[in-house]
């Protein structure tokens, strides 16, 4: 179980952990109030805990996935990078997002008529309905199917052409998940996608995982005939200078990821073109999305516009795959 020593919960980059195990050398700590809900599902174990200074916090296999004051900001991105960047998108999937905050997002857009969720730890869903209820708020749309099981069969079985949009709230890349971020996963979403439909996986930081970047980066090229981008964003200033026709990753600011950004890959399938740079979904003007779902807190047009500017050394790298 978690790591929790003199009532503070301590993420190290030297143990086994998931995100541990891609930042040797690092340590973070929080200070831990209360233990809220401690189990182990069929998966994983599984742990809430009222923080100090973050609020409630949910922690999985010992590695954090999210705190009640700075969510907002992965969730939010992760969703309306995709979706405002196409025109009256009515299909959505997401892979992953148990704890609801995708959906919350996804449920924002007037326009999307079907939305599902494959989500394999059942348990993650129950225990972020019970403590994170701002941050599941999205099931209650009555659009919400959930599906609990393997996100990778769950897209094989997919008939073509079904989803406007999917996007992939996965962990990293080693261990389970790692072929989702490899070449058949990435053809079989191409596969479940329109023409012109897109998809948004997060693609890690470019302070620590360049190199896997640049195999992502490589897989999605081969596969994804569309627009094929990568940029980064962060909390603080940020010019919209990407390329054309690059692969994008978008950086946010998180706690607890120990570079203090993630990445996004947003790619799109061959048909009507798609710039990732311009959102013409203008969802942050929108204020009927708030009445239920609360305010955007992160999101707005232009930290999209401004996520697509690269720093040199991350450029360089990215641009080298597009030869």
């Amino acid at each position: 179980m978690d790591k929790i020593n003199n009532g503070a919960i301590n993420q190290t980059g030297d143990d086994c952990g998931t995100r541990a195990q891609m930042s040797r050398g690092e340590a973070h700590s929080l200070k831990v109030d209360k233990i809220l809900f401690r189990g182990k599902s069929d998966f994983q174990d599984v742990m809430v805990f009222q923080s100090s200074t973050y609020g409630k916090v949910l922690v999985l296999d010992g590695v954090i996935q999210l705190t009640e004051r700075d969510e907002c900001a992965y969730q939010e991105m992760i969703t309306h990078l995709p979706l405002c960047s196409i025109p009256n998108p009515k299909k959505v999937l997401v892979i992953g997002g148990g704890d609801g905050g995708v959906l919350r997002e996804v449920s924002r857009h007037t326009s999307v008529e079907q939305i599902d969720i494959c989500e394999i730890d059942k348990m993650v869903v129950d225990v972020s309905k019970q403590f994170f209820p701002s941050v599941a708020v999205g099931y209650e749309d009555p659009r919400v199917t959930l599906h609990v099981g393997d996100g990778v069969a769950f897209l094989k079985a997919v008939p073509e052409g079904t989803y406007d949009a999917i996007i992939v709230d996965s962990s990293d890349p080693i261990g389970p998940a790692q072929e989702l971020f490899e070449k058949p996963f990435f053809a079989s979403v191409a596969k479940a996608l329109r023409p012109g439909g897109v998809v948004c996986t997060q693609a890690e930081s470019i302070w620590l995982h360049m190199h896997i970047i640049e195999d992502i980066v490589a897989n999605c090229r081969q596969i994804f005939k569309g627009s094929v981008n990568y940029a980064w964003t962060t909390t603080d200033n940020m010019i919209a200078i990407h390329p054309r026709r690059l692969t994008l990753s978008v950086n946010v600011h998180v706690k607890f990821i120990f570079s203090g950004v993630i990445g996004f890959m947003l790619c799109s399938t061959e048909g009507p073109a798609v710039d990732f740079k311009h959102p013409v979904n203008s969802i942050d003007s929108n204020d009927l999305h708030c009445k239920s779902k609360g305010i955007l807190k992160f999101y707005n047009s232009e930290i999209h516009a401004a996520a697509f500017c690269l720093p040199s050394f991350a450029k360089k790298v990215i641009e080298s795959k597009a030869k």
